[in-house]
């Protein structure tokens, strides 16, 4: 079973972005980080159960490659090694990272999925 737990849009105007969620969708800011090239902001809603994570990229870097796809969702799996045994016998895993607990696969539009 998956269930969404995470949600990734990549921003171009961070805080008319922060602005928009808050007003939108009654979200608050739960956290954020910042580098030298990107920021990360994190908003969630009143359960705490579901996290939006809006990311600002400068146009030097891009630390997630994730091609032509602006987001990405990501998905909490129950058993995490069988849900990677079935989406490698799909081949349709695009990135991993086991050692860190995620990987992404790529349905069929070229929309990519995180699973952890």
């Amino acid at each position: 079973m998956f269930k969404i737990v995470h949600a990734n849009i990549n921003v171009f105007d961070l805080e008319k972005s922060i602005k928009f969620y808050k007003e939108a969708l009654d979200l608050k800011v739960s956290r954020q980080k910042e580098k030298e090239t990107f920021k990360l902001v994190y908003l969630t809603g009143k359960g705490n159960d579901f996290e939006l994570e809006l990311t600002w990229l400068s146009e030097m870097d891009r630390p997630y490659n994730l091609g032509d796809n602006e987001s990405h969702i990501c998905f909490h799996a129950d058993d995490f090694d069988k849900a990677y045994a079935r989406h490698k016998k799909m081949d349709c895993i695009c990135y991993e990272n086991k050692a860190m607990g995620i990987y992404f696969i790529e349905d069929p539009d070229g929309y990519w999925l995180e699973i952890k």
